[in-house]
């Protein structure tokens, strides 16, 4: 099953959503933790109130996080999940 065309396709459809997105989200969380070490005039700049610019930037990661698993859910459901279907109805032989 490992070396059919449909399972070759399942896992280059799933890595190509998994591998730039986990990229992606690895520099923007080291981007936080440079700027927090390193820019710590920045991160503490006052945007409203006692709000400042590293209180927004974290909560930024809270909410690429839920972004991402969004994101990757659609994916699964329009990409990954019909392929994963028909592979597990051939291996099952048509039986549900």
């Amino acid at each position: 099953m490992q070396a059919s065309p449909e399972f070759a396709e399942l896992r280059r459809r799933f890595r190509a959503f998994a591998f730039p997105m986990t990229a992606a989200f690895l520099a923007w969380y080291l981007l936080y933790v440079l700027l927090s070490t390193y820019a710590v005039d920045f991160m503490s700049e006052q945007v409203i109130g006692n709000v400042n610019i590293g209180l927004l930037l974290g909560l930024g990661q809270f909410a690429s996080t839920f972004l991402i698993t969004w994101l990757y859910v659609r994916h699964a459901d329009r990409k990954l999940d019909p392929i994963a279907a028909r592979i597990r109805d051939e291996l099952e032989g048509g039986q549900r």
